[in-house]
């Protein structure tokens, strides 16, 4: 799956960006990753909306236990891949059909925290059970919102372009070749939010969020940890 989005809905999180200056590299344009991810994914499905952000996934090389999909709903777009091992009971708290799947319940989980404040964003990622990676884009509120579960057995990984739009992926060689060393791994147990302003962990939101520079010869250029625990996003 792939998620790419222009500064106007989300800043380049620092550390990407320093983690590029640090250890140059050559890099693409957003545009030209959407077309290689295309390319490679015959398949592939993929939406753009508006000239802020692209969206794209396929099946292709696709795991049984890690489904992708893209949900619509109420202009909001979510890219989900993953297995809800409590998609039954949080059906019945969100009033859902017993057809809906993951998709379609992190959007309404999504809605809940948008619109029946004051949720907060640890509690409502908090009750997801499972091993998932999503990344959700409000077209309404021009809001991008990602996590990942907390046990990172879905890899999620994001980056920074050439053209400085933050890319998200399952697949960290696609966006090696758009966001060289501006590239890591998407911290395990974290979400990030536009609304909320950055990273933060969900069993741990009171702690701060850091990035740890890699070594010149890794293949990218940070780790995220939340302090007083351990290490989050531990490279592959």
């Amino acid at each position: 799956m792939l998620g790419v989005f222009s500064r106007e809905i989300v800043t380049p999180p620092e550390e990407l960006v320093a983690a590029g200056n640090r250890s140059p590299s050559p890099r693409t344009t957003a545009l030209a990753l959407l077309k290689r991810f295309i390319k490679c994914n015959l398949s592939s499905v993929s939406i753009q909306i508006g000239d802020q952000v692209n969206l794209a996934y396929s099946r292709q090389n696709e795991s049984l236990l890690q489904p992708r999909s893209l949900g619509v709903k109420d202009d909001i777009f979510c890219l989900f891949q993953g297995m809800l091992d409590n998609l039954g009971s949080l059906r019945q708290e969100y009033g859902l059909a017993k057809s809906a799947d993951g998709v379609m319940l992190v959007i309404e989980a999504y809605k809940a925290l948008r619109d029946r404040a004051p949720y907060p964003p640890s509690h409502v990622i908090g009750h997801l059970a499972g091993n998932f990676a999503f990344v959700v884009f409000d077209k309404t509120t021009s809001t991008l919102f990602a996590a990942s579960d907390r046990s990172g057995r879905v890899p999620l990984y994001w980056g920074v372009t050439a053209d400085g739009f933050v890319a998200f992926s399952d697949d960290a060689e696609m966006l090696k070749g758009a966001c060289g060393m501006s590239l890591a791994s998407f911290p395990k147990g974290c979400f990030f939010s536009t609304a909320v302003g950055g990273l933060i962990s969900y069993e741990n939101p009171k702690n701060k969020i850091t990035a740890i520079p890699a070594a010149e010869e890794e293949v990218w250029d940070a780790t995220f940890k939340v302090e007083g625990t351990a290490v989050l996003a531990a490279r592959e």
